[in-house]
């Protein structure tokens, strides 16, 4: 049934966002207490709480509101949150006389009311709406529908309960990332073409470019077709050479795509877990950058896929390249191995060996994650996880964590934790809004302190791109970042990996200024960003990233975006570095992302410091970052430096905005003058003493200014 809005909406508020209406504010510990208000300025007999709580099963129930003395036509209640994680539902249920209820609804609408003739009363829901102001919420004429199999309509307010004591890592709240696709970054000093092509002795379906400015390959050998098997010698040593760069980027965290022995390029098809590729310099190799990178304060997180190995490994062993059997011969051969329970093996219809693979790629057999041997080889004592992180990894980031086991996941989290004393990062690989993801027929213990400190940032990315696009306002964006806001716990909110591009994304800049993606890997191949694609772009990228290393989080840069490179999906999203080939306009665009990401070093609010939107309409968005009056942020740490930093944004190419602050350096106004983008984004930082409040702060069309208020 489609809600619809009485027309006295007023008449009942919640606003859940607010403190007066729920606090605490946002997620809550298990078996903690929340106070829930709601505003009802008509006669109604009760208020009545409903909620639905639980994780891979919900349970319902109802709790009668009390008026409040102290405050009129206020209804309260205090609700214990419930001793295990999961999801805690709510909305507000009005009874009374038919006559009451109908006084609020418009009369066209009363036959949509429901009715309890047994009681003699009529009802109607209170529940959330996405578009409301500080989570005010609606009207609707049926409760909302809140199970895994269900509509998701109406909305329900919602509480996260995580595990009392989560706690993410502190060097990761607020850090500065940076994405490195490994082969296609930085070759290194000892490069040989003819050591790197040794590896297609093993393995002929390998290409090899000894040209680094070479485009990628979308064929394939004649012999195979496409396999992502092409190599340009990107190495661990090259990107341990490059420490200087990355220093100068102000990276604080690397995330590696898999450095583990595998036949392809992405490497995403595992071949042996405890050995690093060959072609990326072995294990010396690995061990020299591990060095390289503690020695500059660069931490790194390692990408790892355990829902599938390759085919072409020591442990399925299809093609007979290693020397023990695998787990494909043991089926189909009725050899030996120590691997053979790790897959699902079938003979089909014709008889021939078939098996469970990842998404129907053969080349990706999936492995059985609640196989115990399996496990104890990942998460084991001596296993893979801990031989990682006692080998200098700072945590793992987990390949479709979605479609991991929860047991498993909350295996992972302690194994990680126990091999680095509590230190060690686990990130998880979550598209959508992390706290209510359905998959496999539940909803998923990922952001509830036991599985992941924190999930790749697909939600802020999309929000973000859509914004500067033009596609949606900027009170869409508020809207959306709110509710996420509202819906983290906040040890996860603060290191959420939000990035505007990966390898698994068309760039950034190509999404903000470029053509439309036109299908075929042949046709992404000939479009490029036109002069004009590029100004633009560039203007954009610029925002992207003021807004990146402002908002709350960790701001991740996928290797290239710092300069602008160009390129739609997968493998146009993995070209080369171009070193010592940059254009000026990368160079300028470079030259702003150095400034923008010094920012998170120089002021410690931009860290963990309060977030509040102050100003979000049209193509207008204004926020600060706060610490309190003793210079404190959100986790009560004391921090150095000006306590306060606006991000002011505007994104229209055809107007100037002119923000007025008052004396609290809160803007008093805000307007527009005609102003044609001309090509050249000035977004930067502005610093204003107190002698400056009060005057006008100029934003030039398609740029963002930040001014740090000292």
């Amino acid at each position: 049934m489609t809600s619809r809005i009485a027309k006295n909406s007023d008449c009942v508020v919640h606003c859940s966002r607010l403190a007066e209406y729920r606090t605490p504010f946002g997620a809550q510990k298990t078996g903690g207490y929340v106070d829930l208000y709601i505003d009802v300025t008509v006669p109604v007999d009760q208020i009545v709480l409903c909620y639905a709580y639980g994780l891979y099963g919900l349970s319902y129930n109802e709790l009668r509101m009390k008026k409040c003395e102290s405050v009129p036509d206020r209804w309260h209640c205090r609700l214990r949150m419930p001793s295990e994680p999961g999801l805690l539902f709510y909305w507000f249920c009005l009874r009374s006389s038919a006559e009451d209820i109908e006084r609020i609804v418009d009369p066209e609408y009363h036959d949509l009311l429901y009715r309890k003739y047994d009681e003699n009363r009529t009802y109607l829901y209170y529940v959330a709406c996405w578009e409301g102001e500080d989570g005010k919420g609606k009207f609707a004429f049926s409760a909302p529908r809140v199970g895994v199999e269900e509509e998701k309509y109406p909305h329900a307010f919602q509480i996260t309960v995580y595990e009392d004591g989560f706690v993410t890592p502190d060097w990761m709240k607020g850090a500065v990332m940076y994405q490195i696709f490994p082969d296609r970054f930085y070759r290194g000093s000892d490069y040989s073409f003819s050591s790197m092509s040794e590896t297609g002795k093993s393995r002929p379906e390998r290409i090899f470019h000894e040209d680094w400015n070479e485009d990628v390959d979308i064929e394939g050998k004649p012999e195979t077709g496409y396999l992502a098997c092409d190599f340009y010698g990107g190495t661990l040593k090259g990107i341990a050479e490059k420490a200087d760069y990355l220093k100068s980027l102000n990276v604080e965290v690397l995330y590696l795509n898999p450095i583990c022995e595998a036949r392809s390029n992405h490497r995403y098809d595992t071949a042996d877990y405890l050995n690093v590729d060959p072609i990326l310099g072995g294990k010396s190799g690995y061990k020299a950058f591990s060095a390289v990178m503690k020695e500059n304060s660069i931490r790194y997180i390692l990408d790892g896929v355990f829902s599938h190995t390759g085919a072409d490994s020591r442990y399925f062993n299809k093609y007979g390249r290693y020397d023990a059997p695998g787990a494909y011969s043991a089926f189909a051969e009725g050899k030996n191995s120590d691997y053979s329970s790790w897959y699902a093996f079938y003979r089909n219809e014709n008889g021939d060996v078939a098996y469970d693979s990842w998404w129907g790629f053969p080349e990706l057999p999936n492995t059985k994650e609640d196989d115990l041997s399996y496990r104890d080889y990942i998460l084991g004592p001596d296993g893979v996880i801990t031989n990682w992180i006692r080998g200098g990894a700072s945590g793992v980031r987990l390949d479709v964590s979605d479609e991991l086991p929860d047991s498993f996941l909350r295996e992972m989290r302690k194994t990680v934790k126990k091999a680095s004393d509590g230190d060690a990062l686990v990130l998880g690989e979550v598209w959508e809004e992390v706290t209510t993801k359905i998959s496999y027929g539940s909803y998923r213990d990922f952001a509830f302190g036991r599985t992941h400190d924190t999930v790749m940032g697909y939600p802020f990315r999309d929000a973000l791109l859509s914004f500067l696009k033009g596609d949606t306002s900027a009170r869409t964006w508020s809207l959306t970042m709110e509710k996420y806001r509202e819906n983290l716990p906040d040890q996860m909110f603060y290191c959420m990996m939000n990035l505007i591009s990966s390898h698994d994304v068309p760039r950034a800049i190509t999404m903000l200024a470029g053509a439309p993606d036109p299908g075929t890997r042949e046709a992404q191949k000939e479009l490029h960003l036109t002069k004009h694609m590029k100004s633009r772009g560039s203007a954009l990228m610029k925002m992207a990233f003021a807004l990146q290393m402002t908002y709350p989080g960790c701001p991740c840069t996928y290797y290239g975006d710092e300069i602008g490179m160009d390129g739609y999906r997968d493998p146009f999203n993995r070209r080369t570095y171009p070193w010592e080939n940059e254009s000026s306009w990368q160079k300028n665009i470079l030259s702003s992302y150095r400034e923008l990401s010094s920012l998170r070093s120089k002021y410690e609010v931009l860290r963990c410091g309060e977030i509040k939107i102050l100003h979000a309409e049209g193509d207008d968005l204004i926020f600060e970052r706060t610490l309190d009056e003793q210079g404190r942020d959100h986790f009560g740490k004391v921090c150095s430096g000006p306590k306060k930093v606006l991000c002011i944004m505007n994104r229209s190419d055809k107007m100037k905005m002119l923000v007025r602050l008052d004396e609290h350096a809160l803007p008093s106004s805000v307007e527009h003058i005609p102003e044609i983008f001309a090509g050249n984004g000035e977004t930067g930082c502005r610093v204003i003493g107190a002698e400056q409040i009060g005057e006008i702060v100029e934003i030039h069309p398609l740029s963002a200014i930040i001014c740090i208020l000292s």
